[in-house]
């Protein structure tokens, strides 16, 4: 489509998620100019709309900066602070938290509450925020984003906030994070890239133990 010129645009209107009039502690961005080495080293947070057929819903999702998979969601009727709590103890029982890690995202009033904080102090997990009205500082959100609204939601008309949540959770943790490919990571979708990244260092482990052993 690209090489003949063939483009297809969706034109949505856009709604906003983000509050950051609050008078609540804000953090400085720590994350500028770097880039991922490994698996749990930073985590993005960002909230986006979901349009149901007469009212909205909205997802709350982390994704990990480096294998872009999708560590953690929450899919709630409101845009309270308990759902990025929800997504964020998601994202926790979810991993395996043994290095420093850093969560990232904007100065909105959920991420800012202070249970969410709290949560994030309790294990240790470094807290970096973008700049403000600067959304580049979490780009790599979006990707996720605009794949799920192209290719999950803006192809289905959901009646109820239970079928939305379906939908979405089969296509984030069927699709999304174990069969589609991403460029960015050599083509192989989330899953499989975490997996390969894993076996090396299980591999590289092995090695320096039998290394010592022989010594």
């Amino acid at each position: 489509m690209k090489s003949e010129n063939i483009l297809c645009r969706i034109r949505r209107s856009f709604k906003k998620t983000t509050n950051s009039s609050h008078g609540l502690a804000r953090y400085p961005n720590l994350i500028k100019e770097i880039i991922p080495s490994r698996v749990n080293e930073i985590w993005h947070a960002d909230i986006t709309y979901i349009r149901l057929r007469t009212l909205f819903a909205y997802l709350a999702a982390l994704i990990d900066g480096y294998s872009r998979k999708v560590v953690g969601y929450a899919l709630g009727r409101t845009l309270s602070a308990e759902l990025t709590v929800q997504a964020l103890l998601d994202a926790l029982s979810n991993r395996n938290i043994s290095g420093e890690l850093t969560h990232h995202s904007d100065q909105g009033l959920q991420y800012c509450s202070l249970e969410y904080i709290n949560i994030l102090k309790e294990n240790n997990i470094k807290i970096s925020m973008s700049e403000c009205a600067n959304p580049y500082d979490n780009a790599k959100m979006e990707p996720f984003f605009r794949t799920l609204k192209v290719e999950e939601v803006y192809m289905f008309e959901y009646d109820s906030f239970e079928e939305a949540l379906q939908s979405i959770t089969h296509f984030i943790e069927e699709v999304y994070n174990c069969k589609r490919l991403h460029s960015s990571l050599g083509y192989v979708p989330p899953e499989e890239f975490e997996y390969n990244f894993n076996n090396k260092i299980r591999t590289r482990q092995l090695v320096l133990t039998l290394r010592k052993i022989a010594s």
